[in-house]
């Protein structure tokens, strides 16, 4: 399910709560609140007898009391208060009750505050904390059924439950003056998701906007359904795709602008709880009717007849159902096998669409292609209920390393003939970075490819062929003994490396790659020059280390840095924001270790900052700057040059930016690549090698000296990138001639 409870125990919160009820909190929980990394919150214990010993928690992960922890921040002059977001926070984390029925309570405030404020605002200042906790349970439930309908799976908010609560409820309104009741609850469930990653599966906002915009192509979106809502990403994007709409107009059956109908029904009661304020906070206005069940066993929607469904349904349960519902007659397509629950979800789906209504299901690659599945898939395409099969470049959603697939299908009826055709489409290449997958799809060309596809064969009944990308299929040609229905295995490819005219051209850039490999060629000595060895050892050396302390040299560590979801600021390293605030600013590409080690450009991508939080800044290269790799055990260094400089620095990388009136950049990367240098600041584990940077020598030279053995790395550098694309266009040339040969593009004579 997407964004749903699984049966793993989680792990990631920052505070807990002992037996007496005393908050507690780890090393990352005291980072957070002091705004510094856990490496400073480790040395703090180290160097400062007066750190409050941990009262709880592990060796390895201890747990300190937070009114303790509060106080010697406060008294070291370290933390002058306790921003409102984090106390709020910590009161979740540290509930007797637990952080789930915490957020429950605070979410039920905030909705309050949201929907009725002066009653808010009148309790907050009339009452005591006792007789606040007394009254609030009529109240909540009043809001709570108005907002979610009697049904609602916001319970448990008795007298009893709150009274533990009054700091909480009225930090928790305070917390809605200061940011919005919104806004708050955002950033508390946003927070508590992160924290809890084994516990949650989300579904990422580039596949829900994009589900969102399949299923609304038909028409606009009155009424939705998520079958497997988990945390609501997909009802969320639904709701914003209609908002989008004008107005529903008469073509839909609805009125001028009527909000959305969402309906959600998660099997985790916890996070269906949350999942229904996280949509009524967020969604104003629109009807939001959120249940608690196992909807294949247990459909709290039976007679729902939705414009759209969107699921993310959960893949390969076993226990499903199977033995309960052989007779269910949702199976008008064929009684789904045990190892296929989740053609027992497509087939949920299209039992609670109205005539004519699309659905869009986030499934498993191994769906499409299954023999068990076989006969279902088939039906499928008989009857015209399987319109498409669009399928996502791995890292799309989880699991991350699979290619999932989307099924758009439509519900036969309505006056529509079954439909003769099936969409594939295959956008897996159209993902940043190499190897495919390893970073983040371009989501912009995934969309665009995947809607424009969709849109034009819905409007057409047809597209027209584009190879590798798109084709339309007659369903009939589809029905053989496989049924596979896997986009990749009926694409035709594209034209070898574009063609013979590309292999041409890439024939005569090796041409003259090769004659410049040739020019670059280094001569190991000038003349008969050679330094005396004596000499060269007697020479006096400094450490990288030594260097940084004095000012000749910043040391930086890559790896920190997201992206602003909906953009964002990210400022060089030393940067003065402009006057008035930062100017948004496209997030830039990451230099990974993969693309230092292989002399390629920056292919990486900046994660999206979390819901909890806002982005955090990146260190941005400039050109001069050196860049080491610090795993793996080679002698690398390269120099960011112009086409390198404003890429963001990757994790397992080190800037050293050096004062050019005392450190030549290119001697400095020279003289760090050296084999035997890199030996001795390596440190070796079982499985791995690290350097150390601060570790490397260098030799005390004049900076004119410097510059001379600087212009000779620098010819050494030319020369293995010479070499570097010499042999990138012959693998692509001999690919290409392979790949021609075979397909019949280029003749063999």
């Amino acid at each position: 399910m997407p964004d749903n409870a699984s049966p793993d125990n989680a792990t990631g919160s920052t505070a807990e709560t002992t037996a007496t009820g005393t908050a507690e909190v780890t090393a990352a929980g005291i980072a957070r609140l002091a705004g510094v990394g856990r490496a400073a919150v480790s040395n703090w214990r180290r160097r400062h007898a007066d750190f409050p010993k941990p009262v709880g928690g592990t060796e390895t992960s201890p747990a300190f009391a937070l009114r303790d922890i509060e106080q010697w921040l406060r008294d070291q002059g370290k933390l002058a208060e306790v921003p409102l977001r984090e106390r709020v926070w910590q009161q979740l984390v540290g509930h007797p009750a637990g952080t789930a029925t915490a957020l429950r309570q605070a979410g039920a405030v905030l909705l309050l505050v949201h929907e009725r404020p002066a009653v808010w605002q009148q309790l907050r200042t009339a009452v005591g904390d006792a007789e606040l906790t007394g009254v609030l349970p009529a109240m909540l439930d009043a809001v709570l059924a108005d907002r979610l309908g009697p049904e609602h799976p916001v319970r448990g908010l008795t007298r009893e439950a709150l009274a533990p609560s009054a700091a909480l409820v009225r930090a928790a309104g305070d917390l809605a003056a200061a940011d919005g009741a919104p806004q708050a609850y955002a950033f508390l469930l946003g927070r508590h998701l992160d924290a809890n990653p084994r516990q949650y599966t989300l579904t990422p906002p580039g596949p829900a906007a994009l589900m969102a915009e399949l299923a609304a192509s038909a028409g606009p979106l009155g009424s939705v359904l998520d079958p497997a809502c988990g945390a609501g990403a997909l009802l969320t994007a639904a709701q914003e795709r209609a908002a989008q709409e004008p107005a529903h107009g008469a073509e839909g059956g609805g009125t001028a602008d009527a909000p959305v109908t969402l309906h959600g029904q998660e099997a985790d009661p916890d996070l269906a709880a949350l999942t229904a304020l996280r949509l009524a906070l967020s969604a104003p206005g629109a009807p939001v009717r959120v249940r608690a069940g196992d909807t294949l066993r247990a459909d709290a929607f039976p007679d729902l007849a939705a414009d759209a469904v969107l699921a993310h349904p959960p893949f390969n349960e076993r226990n499903w159902g199977h033995d309960e519902l052989a007779y269910d007659p949702r199976w008008e397509y064929g009684f789904p096998a045990r190892t296929e629950s989740e053609l027992a979800w497509v087939q949920h789906a299209l039992a609670r669409l109205r005539p004519g209504g699309t659905a869009v299901l986030l499934m498993p690659p191994a769906a499409a292609s299954r023999r068990s599945g076989r006969r279902i898939r088939a039906d499928l395409l008989r009857r015209g209920a399987l319109r498409a099969v669009i399928a996502l470049p791995a890292g799309a959603a989880p699991p991350n390393g699979v290619p999932l697939h989307l099924w758009v299908l439509r519900k036969p009826g309505g006056g529509q003939p079954p439909a003769p055709h099936l969409l594939v489409v295959d956008t897996a290449d159209l993902a940043t970075g190499t190897p495919a997958g390893r970073d983040r799809p371009d989501w912009q060309s995934v969309h665009t490819t995947a809607v424009e596809a969709w849109q034009t064969f819905d409007r057409e009944g047809g597209i027209e062929e584009q190879p590798g990308v798109r084709r339309s299929l007659a369903a009939i040609d589809l029905l053989d003994d496989d049924v596979d229905l896997a986009p990749a295995r009926h694409l035709p490819p594209p034209a070898a490396a574009g063609g013979p005219a590309e292999l041409a051209r890439v024939r005569e850039r090796l041409t003259a790659t090769l004659a410049r490999t040739t020019e670059l060629t280094p001569r190991p000595a000038a003349g008969d020059t050679v330094p005396d060895p004596a000499a060269t050892a007697r020479r006096p050396l400094t450490t990288v280390g030594e260097l940084a302390r004095s000012g000749a040299l910043v040391l930086r560590a890559g790896g920190a840095g997201t992206a602003a979801t909906g953009g964002g600021t990210i400022l060089p390293m030393g940067a003065t924001p402009p006057e008035g605030g930062r100017e948004p600013v496209e997030a830039p590409a990451v230099l990974t270790d993969h693309d230092v080690l292989g002399g390629g450009a920056p292919s990486g991508a900046l994660p999206e900052a979390p819901a909890s939080g806002s982005a955090e800044e990146a260190v941005l290269l400039r050109e001069g700057d050196v860049v080491v790799p610090v795993l793996g055990g080679g002698a690398v260094a390269r120099v960011v040059d112009e086409a390198t400089a404003g890429a963001a620095l990757g994790r397992n990388l080190t800037l050293l930016r050096s004062d050019p009136a005392a450190l030549d950049p290119w001697f400095l990367a020279g003289f760090l690549r050296g084999t035997a240098n890199t030996r001795q600041a390596s440190s070796y584990a079982s499985t791995a090698t690290r350097l150390d940077v601060r570790r490397l020598h260098l030799p005390r030279l004049p900076l004119a000296e410097q510059r001379r053995y600087g212009q000779r790395f620098r010819e050494l550098a030319d020369f293995e990138g010479a070499l570097r694309l010499a042999s990138r266009l012959g693998e692509q040339l001999v690919q290409g001639l392979h790949d021609g040969l075979t397909e019949g593009s280029v003749a063999p004579d």
